[in-house]
């Protein structure tokens, strides 16, 4: 299958390509700059700007565009940019498949676990409502946007939680403290983070091209775990301790609201959808991805 991705040179994109390529697809991407090979298309979704060309063919589009969430202060300016690095890339993305006769069948545009705010301890499954908050608002107009897209294209949300990965991603700053035996919970450590690894990310996404399924997808491990309980397992697996707990109010002093939404929010997410249409896990369990982040490979 020919699968156009936006967003490919990002943790998650850079590990869909490879899985999608690996398992023999034709994958193009969308840059922004001139592109280097003829695997590459420009784009300026800032500007609405697309060749419709890397359309052509398709079979599906999978549009991972948007800025990160955690690695800046969210200023007025860092949140308008939250939103409309994922606005403007996803409305490009439906316009140009509105202009076509025969438009990818297949639209999975990512959302995020940020749909649900803080939710406590409830269980939450594709049909909870949207939560509180500035990241539920940018998901809820996200989703809405990929919802555009022409009849006949089948339109999947992957909610994706929190990512584990050997570098990058949420653990990126913290799996070093993990191996110096610094790290701990974070806040009072009830707060469920709804986690994944990465490889599961890239295999679900895989899974998602031919799946039955459209809508919202909660993108998570079918092991649901709190920070408390996450990060003392993946301390487990390095043989560290971790006995160092960062306050909520050192937190919050320091991040501001990213700390609220991003770290201390609570989404007890279950997969349903992915589990009803059979897809396996590579790490369902806390203690598989935690020996699989231990392990280096």
């Amino acid at each position: 299958m020919r699968i156009l991705v936006a967003g490919a040179s990002g943790l998650i994109g850079t590990a869909i390509t490879s899985t999608l390529r690996g398992s023999g697809h034709d994958v193009v991407s969308l840059v922004r700059r001139p592109p280097a090979s003829p695997a590459e298309f420009q784009w300026d979704p800032a500007a609405g700007r697309i060749d419709d060309a890397a359309l052509r063919g398709a079979g599906a589009v999978i549009n991972l565009s948007g800025a990160g969430i955690g690695d800046r202060p969210w200023t007025q300016d860092r949140i308008k940019e939250l939103s409309t690095s994922r606005l403007g890339p996803t409305t490009t993305l439906v316009a140009a498949m509105g202009r076509m006769d025969s438009p990818p069948p297949v639209f999975l545009s990512q959302s995020a676990s940020g749909y649900y705010g803080d939710a406590g301890q409830q269980v939450l499954r594709e049909d909870a409502p949207a939560g509180d908050g500035i990241l539920a608002r940018i998901c809820t107009d996200w989703e809405a946007a990929a919802q555009q897209a022409p009849a006949g294209v089948r339109v999947v949300t992957p909610r994706t939680g929190v990512v584990l990965s050997r570098s990058g991603g949420a653990l990126g700053r913290l799996l070093p403290l993990l191996r110096l035996g610094v790290g701990g919970p974070l806040g009072n450590g009830r707060q469920y983070w709804p986690w994944v690894t990465l490889p599961d990310v890239a295999g679900a996404f895989e899974f998602l091209l031919t799946a039955p399924l459209a809508g919202p997808v909660n993108l998570c491990a079918p092991e649901s775990a709190d920070v408390k309980t996450l990060i003392t397992g993946l301390a487990a697996a390095l043989h560290r301790p971790a006995l160092l707990p960062v306050p909520a109010p050192v937190l919050r002093l320091v991040m501001g609201q990213l700390a609220n939404e991003l770290l201390l929010a609570s989404q007890r997410m279950e997969p349903a959808a992915l589990a009803g249409a059979g897809f396996q896990w590579q790490h369902p369990s806390l203690a598989a991805a935690a020996g699989w982040l231990a392990s280096g490979r």
